[in-house]
């Protein structure tokens, strides 16, 4: 018997978006994926890739346009950014749409924390409807959370978890490329305090704090730094034991931003120049050049040459089993700048962000996941994950794992 066809509304069809989009029209029980962006002309590029895709325009800021654009769908996956999250979500809710987005909103001046565990705490509206909404899809979180819980489910006891991302891309071309994401999105990252969670508590710390060298595998010892990220408050609400996690971040653009912290650059306070009031964060945004998105500027930049390509994903996880330590050592290996365009026409970041964030939209639409309500990855049973690992590997996405552990 066929599996029933499936409708996705796919909202934002910037790097991931499209990833998405194009990703999951290959799937055999999809009648249709309908791709919406506040630009037609976006959208409507995507139905060159198949002839499953649709284009529509839509303001993502409006519950009534997101549903008026969606209709009949089965699954909204919001690829736009975060903060649009609360909107689509109330969107998907009222119209009886499952639900999936890549990270987690942040609200200026709330905690990040608070805003998290509030997100958590409406799964009883999802789970009252019948619906499923899977959060935090993208590498990290998203990979990262999966990586943890496969640890935990080895472990008598998870004690503690440290996340550590690192990436450094240099190329000669004479555009400055500081990110190779959202450089808004970046610079209010890195200016926020870092949430960390131990005993019991979720606490926070100043930006750039924690620094220590790290030793990635294959590139060597790095600096990283404590970064704001939504594992360290998703994790110990679905892993028990856990008395410590941390997420920390290195790299070109870390150390950036850092000097541009120490500067007093990220400042978010308005401050007299002149007599005129200005805010350095909104200066340094307004003056930041946009990420290379498109094939044309992308290929550009690869063009002139690559330098630099390091890129590291390490989930670090110790714990006891028979009472004894042990050490589970995750590293994420991804295609690079090149290869990641060669395949895709995409950067290294959209490739290891899009494509497992597609992965976990094909568990939606083959029906593995059957849980309902809100969460994250973690949340996922032991054969969603398996199959998600298995689907990110057609892609070059694999996992190495080390395993440290005294002999017996």
């Amino acid at each position: 018997m066929s599996k029933p066809q499936k409708r996705v509304f796919v909202l934002g069809c910037g790097a991931q978006g499209s990833v998405i989009a194009k990703e999951i029209s290959k799937e055999p029980n999809v009648a249709e994926t309908i791709c919406g962006d506040i630009d037609i002309n976006r959208a409507k590029r995507l139905e060159q890739k198949s002839d499953k895709i649709r284009g529509v325009q839509v303001d993502g800021s409006k519950v009534k346009e997101i549903l008026r654009a969606s209709t009949d769908a089965d699954l909204i996956v919001n690829a736009m950014p975060c903060s649009f999250n609360a909107v689509v979500m109330e969107a998907a809710l009222e119209g009886s749409m499952n639900y999936q987005d890549l990270a987690s909103e942040l609200l200026q001046g709330i905690p990040f924390a608070k805003t998290a565990l509030a997100e958590l705490n409406k799964t009883n509206k999802w789970e009252a409807a019948g619906l499923t909404a899977l959060v935090n899809t993208g590498i990290s979180p998203g990979i990262t959370n999966v990586l943890v819980k496969a640890a935990a489910d080895e472990l008598d006891v998870c004690e503690k978890v440290i996340i550590l991302l690192y990436e450094n891309i240099k190329t000669k071309t004479k555009k400055f490329i500081p990110f190779w994401w959202s450089p808004e999105i970046a610079f209010q990252d890195m200016a926020n305090e870092a949430t960390i969670f131990g005993n019991g508590k979720y606490k926070t710390v100043e930006p750039f704090s924690n620094e220590e060298e790290y030793d990635f595998p294959g590139i060597g010892p790095r600096k990283v730094y404590a970064h704001e990220h939504e594992e360290a408050i998703t994790l110990p609400q679905f892993i028990k034991g856990l008395k410590y996690v941390e997420v920390k971040m290195g790299g070109s653009a870390a150390e950036l931003a850092k000097s541009f912290y120490d500067f007093g650059l990220l400042g978010k306070e308005p401050i007299k120049v002149e007599g005129t009031e200005i805010v350095p964060l909104d200066v340094v945004l307004a003056l930041a050049p946009p990420a290379p998105s498109s094939p044309e500027e992308i290929k550009a930049a690869i063009g002139s040459g690559i330098e630099i390509d390091e890129r590291s994903v390490n989930v670090v996880v110790e714990g006891k089993k028979s009472n004894k330590k042990i050490k589970y050592i995750y590293k994420v290996n991804s295609p690079g700048l090149g290869e990641s365009f060669e395949r895709l026409g995409i950067s290294h970041l959209a490739y290891v962000t899009g494509i497992p964030a597609a992965a976990f939209t094909k568990l939606l639409i083959r029906d593995k996941i059957k849980r309902t309500g809100l969460f994250p990855p973690e949340c996922l049973d032991a054969e969603s994950r398996s199959e998600f690992l298995k689907e990110i590997a057609k892609k070059n996405i694999t996992i190495t794992q080390t395993i440290e552990k005294p002999l017996s």
